[in-house]
């Protein structure tokens, strides 16, 4: 009988069960110790990775580590009617809700931006509470800016969008200071997104519904996987001659 206790035999018998393993192990070690020596290397150390100011991860855009570049919004903030592509009747309907209901557009923005169903009334009724005490103590509606406006800096983060500040640098070159440091930037683009509401609320209201709509389906229109069982057909049983 053998004895497993003897070290010879077990060392014999794992190289003998895998005569690769030891080669392996070698091979393994020096990928590492190669791995460490760049790591530890002062011009190779990459960038920390991490997430911005405005909470958009840090991912690989034209350099690893950079924060990939803001696209436009797809309409202008006073394209009432939107565009003429496969969303025009969309925007129409848009259009209308904005300036008959913006209550209703209010939920629905802000349902689909949750991407949650049953969302519509936690903030469409809120929104109509403070719609009607600013039309009945001042005379329009200056108070539900202010609780509207934080979803238009929600969609401008969730689809890295361009900010007020970008845009007026880029076209006239002015708020460079602010575009340049990312926390003055998050700062003015807030205030920015502010001042948008409550001056075009009405406008920033459309802008936001017809971005989201090219962009989020509705939840109620998200499929939902459905389990069919198919009971086995008749069976029968033939008796051999």
């Amino acid at each position: 009988m053998t004895d497993n206790n003897n070290p010879s035999f077990n060392s014999y018998d794992r190289e003998e069960s895998s005569p690769l393993l030891k080669k392996n192990l070698e091979d393994n070690d020096k990928v590492s110790s190669d791995a460490k020596t760049d790591t530890a290397t002062p011009g190779s150390a990459g960038p920390e990775y991490g997430c911005t100011v405005n909470g958009l991860p840090l991912t690989h855009g034209s350099v690893m580590g950079e924060p990939m570049g803001r696209t436009q919004w797809d309409s202008s903030l006073f394209a009432c009617l939107g565009r003429n592509d496969d969303f025009c009747s969309s925007d129409l309907e848009v259009c209308l809700l904005g300036s008959m209901a913006p209550c209703v557009l209010y939920g629905s923005n802000a349902e689909r931006l949750g991407s949650a169903r049953g969302t519509f009334a936690n903030h469409c009724l809120p929104y109509t509470c403070l719609y009607l005490i600013g039309n009945s103590f001042f005379g329009g509606n200056c108070i539900a800016p202010l609780f509207s406006y934080p979803s238009r800096t929600a969609i401008r983060r969730k689809f890295n969008l361009e900010g007020s500040c970008e845009a007026l640098n880029r076209s006239c070159g002015c708020c460079g200071s602010f575009v340049e440091d990312d926390l003055k930037r998050e700062q003015c683009e807030s205030a920015c997104d502010f001042a948008t509401h409550f001056f075009c609320h009405t406008c920033a209201l459309c802008q936001e519904g017809r971005e989201i709509r090219r962009r989020v389906l509705h939840p109620g229109f998200n499929a939902q996987p459905v389990l069919v069982m198919i009971p086995p057909g008749e069976q029968s049983m033939g008796r051999g001659a």
